[in-house]
């Protein structure tokens, strides 16, 4: 990876795309002068908001403060994240205020209780939700806002959702489908990898249960009134339970193929949402930088893998499609030393030398915007390299955190947070992982 910086790094290089940084960025102060963005977004129906962190409090509120701006003048249907289904189905209830829905913020938030919880379960998210609420409380049903989560973690969690959903709605025949699926994962302790041994080397697969119960619940799914979007809701589970059964039996062997059964998945759920939502559907989705910066302008491309960003632009095609990615020269960050340990405040050192972000406080030590055209003789093919933060940081080793990207070809738009923050989580009662 630090390969790409070493090789864009001579000097004349550098200047001319610091130049051209100066020249073309625009000063990020206020949040009308996000109104720049919302002005180049127009009329497209996808919006795909980055991050380079998942801990950082002004990437989540910049993203928020554009969210509300399309919502309110551009008419946007729903928020799709890089959260599971369950508990962001939650959060969509109780902003649609329906019935039996959570009584307050706090306590919606208090669903996202499996590690890492800050992402979701923060102080930045709550004044979202809070907002949604309200501009929610006086529309009919049809025009409210929802928040869905895309990812693929919730296998057991969507198996007791699809359960408790027949035991209401289903006939005896889909509740025996759902058990029989149940019964066939609960021997994994909920642990998904202790599943994906199990079927990768011992053939010991879930797999004809799961996608009997996701066709059953699709084909027999409520499409209309009041109970259409519960209906969805276990068929969304069902796709949840499908693929994280491929996911983690891909797992342990390709780690690439897991990833592209991953971000396949978030594509797959963001297909059915919009289709429930109907042909005037527009969509904005918040997940990591990785994710939503098209890959073919990276290494992963040599890597065999794909993500959302690449496979929305080629199933709706760029003009309908306006992608943000989101950095940071220096501050900190909410992040863990390893998978499954405490959150922490870390510090996030300045950008290595020739990298994307270092580039970026050379043209300026101020937060930035920059629009970026895939046609620019610069930007649009020298290679760079970008810093990229997962909820597993290891400041020490920080020249591993960058990801070879041809900037203007990864993005249609580029936000710069000179010195960034950390984010602010909530205090929540922890479930074992």
């Amino acid at each position: 990876m630090n390969r790409a910086m070493n090789e864009s790094g001579n000097g004349s290089i550098q200047e001319a795309i610091v130049e051209q940084i100066k020249q073309q960025a625009l000063p990020l102060n206020t949040p009308q002068d996000l109104d720049t963005l919302i002005e180049a977004i127009g009329d497209k129906k996808y919006v795909l908001l980055g991050e380079a962190t998942h801990g950082t409090s002004e990437f989540y509120k910049l993203r928020a403060e554009l969210t509300r701006k399309l919502i309110q003048t551009k008419g946007f249907s729903f928020i799709a994240v890089e959260g599971d289904w369950p508990s962001c189905y939650e959060v969509n209830r109780y902003v649609k205020q329906y019935k039996d829905a959570k009584p307050n913020t706090l306590d919606v938030l208090q669903g996202f209780n499996r590690w890492p919880t800050w992402m979701w379960a923060n102080e930045e998210v709550g004044e979202l939700v809070d907002w949604l609420k309200e501009h929610n409380a006086e529309k009919p049903l049809e025009q409210r806002v929802g928040f869905y989560g895309l990812d693929v973690y919730s296998l057991w969690e969507s198996l007791e959702e699809i359960e408790r959903y027949l035991q209401e709605k289903g006939t005896p025949e889909q509740l025996a489908l759902a058990r029989s699926a149940f019964e066939c994962f609960d021997s994994y302790d909920k642990e998904g990898q202790n599943y994906g041994v199990s079927a990768a080397f011992y053939g010991e697969s879930c797999k004809d249960e799961v996608v009997k119960l996701l066709k059953e619940l699709h084909a027999k799914r409520v499409r209309y009134g009041e109970d259409s979007e519960a209906a969805l809701s276990a068929e969304l589970n069902a796709l949840v339970a499908v693929n994280a059964e491929d996911y983690y039996r891909t797992m342990v062997r390709h780690d690439a193929e897991s990833w592209n059964v991953r971000d396949r998945h978030m594509t797959e759920a963001l297909r059915r949402l919009v289709q429930y939502y109907g042909p005037d559907a527009k969509v904005i989705v918040w997940e990591h930088n990785t994710h939503i910066g098209d890959a073919r302008a990276t290494d992963m491309l040599d890597d065999g893998m794909v993500n959302v960003g690449q496979l929305v632009r080629e199933a709706h095609g760029e003009a309908d499609v306006f992608a943000i990615g989101f950095g940071t020269y220096r501050g900190t960050v909410i992040a863990a030393k390893a998978w499954g340990a405490p959150e922490a405040t870390m510090q996030v050192p300045a950008a290595q030398p020739g990298s994307w972000e270092e580039l970026m406080h050379r043209a300026g030590a101020h937060d930035q915007i920059l629009l970026l055209r895939k046609e620019d003789p610069v930007l649009g093919h020298e290679v760079l390299g970008h810093r990229a933060i997962g909820v597993v940081y290891r400041p020490a080793y920080e020249r591993g955190n960058y990801v070879p990207s041809v900037m203007a070809r990864r993005y249609d738009a580029f936000v710069h947070v000179d010195e960034s923050h950390a984010l602010r989580p909530l205090t929540i009662e922890k479930v074992l992982v």
